[in-house]
């Protein structure tokens, strides 16, 4: 593992193999297993997603279809819709839905659908209704397993890549709730808060420690919550990166974030406590960015690379916005500027830097 982690880093992942890579990267699979292992727990897996499938299909007759939904199927209150909608949507609700699970899940699976239309729609792939109905499928299913997260616009752009690279739609659903795992404090919300803040606050620590002076600028424009970078965050850099930019960002972060007990604390939680090794050699199978943590102790919850990427992405523009940046508007149109303009691997590399800086800074004070 520790010679495909520094293949990672030194070039990412050849396109044919990405989808089970990443399978390996997400905790998908044990750093250790054998091919028969492997075999048995994907066939395992894939049984229990098409399982949920049909459970979910009984509910909703769409799911699995092959189309898909983008106008509400029932009333917001339960009841069944005007009967004249039905064309447009192929379903509707018959029968008034009194389970407030249910009902929740309903009223989101249109939102679902209109997000899906407009997911990564300049790619060949999603030309075809199939593959968006696949999209469509994996998140509503998704969302129905998880009600205390539900869906949140952005889901949709973390799930895409993981249908175009895994041939196997159950394949693909595991890879993107194992990187939900990673990210889904990201999308809780409650009425008062945002589960991105915590990552937020962490940038305002990490960029008020290595360039005070950028920090006092955005607290001046009342910037300082850094709530211009919530889409770079909730995304993971979609936006900010080309298609390909992305993935291969993703890949560099996973890799240099992986943690080889991933597996085990996902498969058996009770033994999370358990994994505080120092024997050297099994430092070397922890990524670059998660090896300094485990060294020093603190491998509890920390930073994630991801709020230092977004600090490079900061530092790259650090001139134009102390210059040029006169409210939080003009701060967001310099960020907007660089989408599809950033280099990847460069801002990994300046990440890994500022972090450097950070940890030496932070623990002079």
């Amino acid at each position: 593992m520790e010679r495909v982690l520094r293949r990672i880093q030194r070039g990412g992942i050849h396109p044919s193999i990405k989808g089970e890579v990443w399978e390996f990267l997400l905790g998908g699979y044990d750093p250790d297993s054998t091919f028969e292992e492997r075999n048995i727990l994907r066939n395992h897996r894939r049984e229990q997603y098409y399982a949920w499938k049909e459970e979910c299909r009984q509910m909703v007759p769409l799911i699995g279809s092959g189309k898909f939904v983008t106008m509400a199927v029932v009333a917001e209150d339960g009841q069944p819709l005007e009967e004249s909608s039905v064309e447009n949507q192929g379903w509707l609700v018959k029968t008034a839905i009194t389970d407030k699970r249910l009902l929740q899940w309903m009223l989101v699976l249109s939102q679902i659908g209109l997000d899906v239309v407009r997911t990564d729609r300049y790619l060949s792939f999603y030309e075809n209704e199939s593959n968006q109905a696949r999209l469509w499928d994996i998140l509503s299913i998704y969302t129905w397993l998880n009600p205390d997260i539900g869906y949140v616009q952005g889901m949709n752009d973390i799930c895409s890549p993981m249908i175009i690279l895994l041939e196997d739609e159950a394949d693909a659903f595991w890879c993107f709730e194992r990187a939900m795992r990673r990210l889904r404090e990201n999308f809780r919300t409650t009425a008062t808060s945002m589960g991105v803040q915590t990552q937020l606050g962490m940038l305002s620590q990490v960029i008020k420690t290595v360039d005070p002076r950028l920090h006092q600028h955005l607290e001046d424009l009342d910037g300082g919550e850094y709530l211009f970078a919530i889409r770079m965050l909730m995304v993971l850099f979609r936006r900010e990166f080309s298609f390909l930019d992305a993935l291969y960002l993703w890949e560099l972060m996973w890799a240099m974030e992986y943690n080889p007990n991933l597996f085990a604390s996902y498969e058996k939680p009770e033994n999370r406590g358990n994994f505080s090794e120092q024997d050297p050699r099994l430092l070397k199978k922890y990524g670059k960015f998660e090896r300094k943590y485990v060294k020093s102790g603190q491998n509890e919850q920390h930073n994630t690379l991801a709020v230092f990427v977004v600090a490079s992405v900061l530092e790259t523009k650090n001139k134009r916005l102390l210059k040029e940046a006169k409210g939080l508007d003009d701060v967001v149109q310099i960020l907007g500027d660089i989408a599809g303009n950033l280099d990847a691997r460069k801002a990994c590399k300046e990440a890994l830097k500022i972090h450097e800086k950070f940890l030496k800074k932070a623990n002079r004070q």
